[in-house]
């Protein structure tokens, strides 16, 4: 059951998360079809509203469900009460009716109207990539954040501190920090990209990395049992390594935007050191489940934490490192091997990373300790599978398809490259497939959501029948009290 009341107020991050997932997979859908059928929804959902839509809300949704996570793992984390419940549940509401109300101004107003009417003039923040949100939705944002950092930090101030806590609270801190830099938009093209890398990829190569590292090292103590001495000196050898190797391996996005040359090499070398992180962590929780101490009933939350190590490795780490080097990157930067590396290393780190917790923590939440029942578990389990097989082949399709838009647009010389387009065209075959093994992700996602609501008769079972083995525990122990007691006194 849950140790502190206050954890509940994670149950509607969780599942507004989830509902913003299927958004960003139905918008992922309508743009696999825009890419082989130029005009499918045109004029009502141009490729470029589909395209802001898919990122921001991939963006948001991961942001809830981190939101969500700390919130339930903190009060456990540092043993006390979450500071302030009725201040995370406002700022929920704040955070879902500015991400709603914004993406309806994507859908239905002109985006050049959308600057007007939100008054951009005043401090200039939109028409960057990922960070299109009016400037009063990025205000929002930030209160948000600061009011979440403040209840997350006084609450593991008041309680014991954990690494794990402290891991967790360094991450979001940062993830709160380095959003300030989307309000910075200089009118020189070179200082405004090297900044927008700042927001875009400090995230996911630095403190995002910490957030996924605190929230799988706390779900892998709580399946496994394995002592925490344990999985924090992994903890800190996997965030050492990602601070190490991320911040600076940042660089990589250095190459040919007109900085300084030295990042041709710093970001080369640095950012081929980004896979040993997520290598440990395939290592950690391998070895974290072969050691453990019991045999959790929530089987399933362990196939998640397992999959989110290997896939986050693949990824973040074998096919970053396809495309980091400065003399490969010439070729490859911005062609579909770029989309490969983005999906699969968003998927299997941080989606992977969400939906861990969330098979962990939902169950509890609604009253069943030891998971969701079995039959539920297997539905989730074919879940998992669907969409880890769909996002490999959505990244096998796209890593082909770029392989290919390099030797034809990218390698040869002027006279004989591919325009553009006449490339994409010999792309669409492969485009196909993606769009094939994105409905297989599709389905597995609506499995996963299905799985919440199967097998509640089996599940109030399960419960009785654990409610029940608790009470016999606890008159063992009266029984065993007072043995002893009436023993002492006889002595």
């Amino acid at each position: 059951m849950l140790k502190f009341e206050s954890q509940m107020v994670a149950k509607p991050y969780f599942v507004f998360a989830l509902t913003l997932f299927a958004g960003q997979i139905l918008f992922g859908l309508i743009m696999g079809l825009q890419y082989i059928i130029g005009d499918f929804l045109f004029p009502y959902i141009p490729f470029n509203v589909a395209r802001m839509v898919h990122t921001n809300l991939l963006l948001i949704w991961i942001i809830f469900g981190f939101m969500g996570s700390a919130y339930y793992l903190v009060p456990e984390e540092a043993n006390v009460e979450l500071h302030n419940p009725l201040l995370a549940k406002i700022m929920f509401w704040v955070f879902a009716g500015t991400s709603v109300l914004t993406v309806l101004g994507y859908l239905f107003v002109p985006y050049s109207e959308l600057t007007e009417i939100t008054f951009n003039e005043l401090l200039p923040t939109m028409g960057r990539e990922f960070l299109e949100q009016p400037t009063i939705t990025k205000i929002g944002i930030v209160v948000v954040c600061l009011a979440f950092c403040y209840n997350i930090g006084m609450t593991i101030l008041k309680g014991r501190k954990t690494v794990i806590n402290m891991v967790l609270l360094t991450g979001l801190v940062g993830l709160a920090v380095f959003f300030l830099f989307s309000f910075y938009n200089p009118v020189n093209l070179v200082l405004d990209k090297y900044f927008w890398w700042w927001v875009v990829h400090m995230w996911v190569e630095g403190v995002w990395e910490l957030i996924l590292g605190a929230i799988l090292a706390f779900t892998l103590i709580k399946v496994t049992g394995v002592d925490r001495e344990v999985i924090e000196k992994w903890l800190y050898v996997i965030i050492g390594l990602a601070l190490i190797s991320g911040l600076v391996g940042m660089g990589h996005h250095y190459f040919w935007i007109g900085p300084s040359e030295y990042w041709l090499w710093m970001g080369s070398i640095f950012s081929a050191l980004e896979p040993l992180p997520f290598f440990m962590m395939v290592v950690f929780a391998f070895k974290v489940v072969r050691e453990r101490k019991f045999e959790h009933a929530n089987k399933i939350a362990v196939t998640w934490a397992l999959g989110t190590a290997v896939m986050g490795f693949l990824g973040a780490g074998v096919w970053g490192f396809l495309h980091t080097l400065a003399p490969v990157n010439y070729f490859t930067h911005g062609t579909q091997l770029t989309a490969a590396h983005g999906h699969l290393a968003f998927f299997g780190a941080y989606a992977m990373i969400v939906m861990t917790i969330t098979s962990y923590a939902m169950p509890i939440m609604r009253g069943r300790p030891l998971g969701n029942p079995m039959s539920a578990q297997r539905l989730e389990r074919f879940s998992f599978w669907a969409m880890c097989i769909g996002m490999l082949g959505i990244t096998i399709m796209l890593t082909i398809a770029g392989a290919w838009q390099v030797a034809m647009q990218r390698i040869p010389d002027d006279a004989n490259a591919m325009s553009f387009m006449m490339t994409q065209d010999k792309l669409i075959p492969f485009y196909w497939g993606r769009l094939a093994f994105g409905v297989l992700f599709s389905v597995g996602l609506i499995a996963y959501l299905a799985s919440f609501f199967v097998g509640s008769k089996e599940a109030i079972a399960a419960q009785n029948n654990g409610s029940a083995l608790e009470q016999d525990e606890v008159a063992a122990e009266v029984c065993c009290g007072s043995c002893g007691s009436d023993s002492a006194k006889a002595s």
